[in-house]
């Protein structure tokens, strides 16, 4: 299946103009790089000090690693055309081209750096021959003598013949390759080896495990070498997958029978000190050193193809922090669009790193860069499975667990191998990340945001759709509160109704801030409607986060409320709660319809919560005084728990809680008997200790007691039944002038505490 998305327009766009190859340079390039040096040179090392055993464990490991990557990479190259950049331009086309650029400089420094880590491997080709060379040139044999001309080799090769010559010399590479390891396993055993392979035999004082496998995990990076070829395929799509998944399966058995004949043929010491044991087995010695040369420098010939396509499409993306330089590399030759500049400055780079001459520390640094790269691409197939973008149709498909666990593996891998340069890693990461985010500008489509975007969208897809399902078993017991605000006005006025949304939902629920936009739904008011919601959407990030915030249109508030109450929660759990605000210096009018539109939302069975705000906007937020009366059997265990919800938010930690209880003279033994047998039993969540019991004879005496104890407290809780709203709504809610903001609490469901 094709791909048939439209092309990002916004996205710098790379031209076509490659060689047109098949999938057979891709399967070779890849198998020519993972049958290479450290085969050659150091999987005798790892059976020599891990044994059978651990040597498997660290092919099995390295393929934890490389399978789930090769994996990721064959599902994103087909979602897509993948153009010149390879891996680079898999990752900057994923997460855009910010991260992109941090991830492609950092693939594209391992690349350049395994240029010199193969040369280096080669030099040690010719270790047999060290003697002559010594007395030819009259020193001391150095590898660096062959490493360092050897990459000026492979510099006039590409300056001169190109890419093309460069795939035509994989085959006969190849070819030699099959014949050394054929040589190899028609060997005897040597040493004293008897020709069966112990599984736990291992040298006296062993490395420890990751050291081993850093050092060994660049024999698994080649996996990749062919996707770096994807501007000179004919059919990416097609070449990558095949060409990528076959060389890993291939590599990942020949590395197994080498191990297990490594293991039957030779005993430890001897796998541990000679990096040519393979040359002691083989049937025609001689054979190991000619496929360690030609399978080296036919790697080095591999990284030397890739390098400078990756580092020519960082800089057709202008990544780099110079305009100069990024048109420098990015300079294309001939008809087939030659890297020449991007060429020359990797071989600076492979020249400068070749001068270490240690194919272990090289091989610690390429791999930790690797790692890091593979870590991403892992990443990047992973969320998007998650995010299930319909514009993301690869037509090979990995699975999301298989990413995700690659991802994981990468990076808990980096900090067992080396934690000191896993933090180095990462942090230079973030200075690369840091350093483009100029390109950021640029980016523009798909980016890591979006990607996260929908990945957040299908998890809140998903858990909304569970806790509907769990809404149905609901007993009360595990309430919450799940608040939803209408706003009549225009404008958002004090934002104290807001500003209670905020403590109430912040942590233990969820609040929905809707703002009325009256009118009849046609495309003008659609627009406006869309426009407002933005500025609410902004109002919030900057001083509500917790709050959902939208818009609604509607020619009324009743008509408003209707489709408001009927709504499922945005949260996924249904809207519970219904809260009215107003300030004390509304004209009636207002508070009437306050009382209008409660009177209707009271046939949903929702709680109602009203917020009487006045000049004090909550005070020093110290005091908070909770009365309860005989009206209130149904209320006072929601006001309490909105009252304890209230103080666990950090606006209000510093407040003291005081609750009153106010019966009539005429029945107040036994309305405090039964009060303190709802607290007892748990019912009421306060301490008995913490209640103040009052006796009032008329409705004049409670007002009296509230101002007499509450009028300087910083809110103030008090409980409403539906009968007494209908009848003296107005006058209830316009109570108590001398207090400062008043909540008051209509509770329509049972709300239970065990």
């Amino acid at each position: 299946m094709s791909d048939t998305s439209p092309p990002d327009a916004s996205l710098p766009s790379q031209p076509s103009a490659g060689h047109g190859f098949g999938t057979a340079p891709v399967f070779l390039a890849a198998i020519s790089t993972i049958l290479g040096a450290i085969m050659f040179l150091r999987f005798g090392y790892a059976v020599g000090h891990l044994g059978l055993i651990g040597a498997l464990a660290v092919i099995l490991l390295g393929h934890a690693v490389t399978v789930p990557t090769a994996l990721a990479v064959s599902e994103i190259a087909t979602n897509r055309r993948v153009e010149g950049g390879g891996e680079y331009y898999v990752v900057s086309r994923s997460f855009g081209l910010r991260i992109g650029s941090a991830i492609g400089i950092a693939l594209y420094l391992s690349q350049a750096i395994s240029v010199a880590f193969y040369s280096i491997a080669f030099a040690e080709a010719f270790r047999p021959l060290a003697e002559p060379i010594a007395d030819l040139v009259g020193m001391p044999f150095d590898p660096r003598m062959i490493s360092i001309p050897s990459i000026v080799v492979l510099l006039l090769l590409m300056l001169s013949k190109g890419a093309e010559l460069g795939v035509r010399l994989l085959y006969p590479v190849v070819g030699i390759l099959g014949l050394a390891l054929a040589c190899f396993f028609a060997g005897s055993p040597t040493g004293g080896a008897n020709g069966t392979p112990p599984l736990d035999e291992h040298v006296a004082h062993p490395d420890n495990f990751f050291l081993v496998f850093a050092i060994c995990f660049p024999a698994f990076t080649g996996m990749t070498a062919g996707v770096g070829l994807s501007g000179d395929l004919k059919r990416p799509g097609r070449s990558i997958p095949l060409g990528t998944l076959g060389a890993t399966v291939a590599g990942g058995l020949i590395y197994m029978a080498i191990v297990w004949k490594l293991a039957s043929a030779a005993p430890p010491a001897l796998l541990a000190e000679d990096q040519l044991v393979m040359s002691r087995i083989a049937l025609w010695a001689p054979i190991i050193p000619i496929g360690l040369g030609c399978a080296t420098f036919s790697s080095a010939l591999g990284s030397i193809l890739v390098a400078p396509r990756t580092l020519q499409a960082l800089g057709k993306d202008d990544c780099l922090p110079a305009g100069g330089l990024n048109r420098w590399i990015s300079k294309g030759s001939k008809k087939n669009n030659e890297p020449r500049n991007a060429t020359v400055l990797t071989i600076g780079i492979a020249l400068v790193t070749a001068m270490l001459g240690d194919v272990d520390a090289v091989a610690r640094l390429v791999s930790m860069f690797f790692m890091v790269t593979y870590g991403a691409l892992c990443a990047v197939s992973f969320l998007e499975h998650f995010a299930a973008s319909p514009s993301y149709r690869p037509s090979f498909r990995s699975r999301w667990y298989i990413s995700l666990f690659g991802g994981l593996i990468c990076l808990l891998m980096m900090f067992q191998m080396d934690p000191v340069f896993a933090v180095l890693s990462l942090g230079t990461m973030a200075g690369l990340y840091w350093i483009t985010g100029f390109a950021q500008a640029a980016t523009g489509g798909q980016d890591l945001q979006s990607i996260l975007r929908g990945a957040m969208q299908q998890a809140t897809r998903r858990m909304n759709v569970q806790l509907q399902r769990w809404q149905s078993r609901h007993t009360g017991r595990d309430w919450r509160p799940s608040i939803v605000l209408l706003e009549p006005r225009v404008t958002t006025g004090s934002r104290d109704g807001l500003r209670l949304l905020e403590w109430l939902c912040q942590r233990h629920g969820f609040g929905t801030y809707l703002r009325l936009v009256r009118g009849e739904l046609d495309e003008q008011m659609a627009q406006l409607s869309k426009e407002m919601r933005a500025e609410l959407v902004e109002i919030c990030s900057r001083e509500f986060p917790a709050i959902f915030a939208g818009t609604i249109i509607s020619p009324s508030m009743a008509s408003a409320l209707t489709m408001t109450l009927q709504m499922p929660g945005v949260s996924g759990v249904e809207n519970n709660t219904v809260l009215f605000d107003f300030s004390e210096s509304e004209p009636v009018e207002v508070v009437e319809a306050v009382v209008r539109s409660a009177l209707f939302a009271a046939a949903s069975k929702k709680n109602l919560l009203f917020l009487r705000h006045g000049e004090r906007r909550f005070g020093k937020r110290e005091s908070i005084h909770v009365w309860l009366t005989w009206h209130d059997t149904q209320n006072a265990t929601l006001m309490m728990l909105l009252v304890y919800i209230l103080v666990g938010h950090a606006d209000w930690e510093d407040a003291e809680i005081s609750v009153f209880a106010a019966f009539p003279d005429t029945d107040v033994d036994a309305q405090q008997r039964q009060f303190v047998e709802r607290i007892e039993a748990g019912r009421i969540p306060v301490s008995r200790k913490n209640v103040r019991f009052h006796t009032v004879k008329s409705g004049e005496d409670f007002r009296a007691l509230v101002s007499v104890h509450s009028a300087k407290a910083d809110l103030i809780v008090m409980g409403l039944t539906f009968e007494r709203l209908r009848e003296k709504g107005v006058d209830l809610l316009t109570r108590h002038r001398e207090a400062g903001e008043v909540l008051f609490v209509l509770a329509s469901e049972s709300v239970l505490i065990d």
